[in-house]
């Protein structure tokens, strides 16, 4: 039998409130795999929260809402945090990236996890 996860979209304005909801939609209320794509990455190729043989499916309700949220100006603070902590040798990149996210430019937040989705877990994401 296909387990499903659930994402409440309504429910995610931020990057953080999504690790959250991700983390419950997977382990439980209170539920935790961790706080970066690498991690959410790991959880969708089994074996850290989702079924090992990968017969799952993750559905994000409401994924408009999530889109919004969590487009040019929610990446553009997540690539503020990202610059302060960053490798001086990565800190061109991140800040190149950060000016197109305050142009509306580039990637968001939302395609960074939906990419990861589908490149760890094909076919396995459903936007509802």
């Amino acid at each position: 039998m296909t387990t499903r996860y659930v994402l409440r979209g309504a429910r995610i304005a931020t990057l953080e409130d999504f690790w959250r909801e991700a983390g419950e939609a997977v382990n439980g209320p209170g539920g935790y795999f961790g706080h970066n794509l690498d991690a959410f990455a790991d959880c969708l190729s089994g074996g850290y929260g989702t079924p090992e043989d990968g017969d799952f499916v993750l559905e994000w309700h409401d994924h408009e809402v999530s889109r919004r949220r969590l487009g040019h100006a929610e990446t553009a603070r997540q690539l503020r945090r990202r610059l302060e902590r960053a490798h001086p040798g990565n800190r061109d990149r991140i800040a190149a990236e950060l000016r197109a996210a305050q142009a509306g430019e580039g990637t968001t937040v939302f395609d960074w996890l939906v990419r990861t989705a589908e490149e760890r877990a094909p076919g396995r994401l459903r936007l509802c």
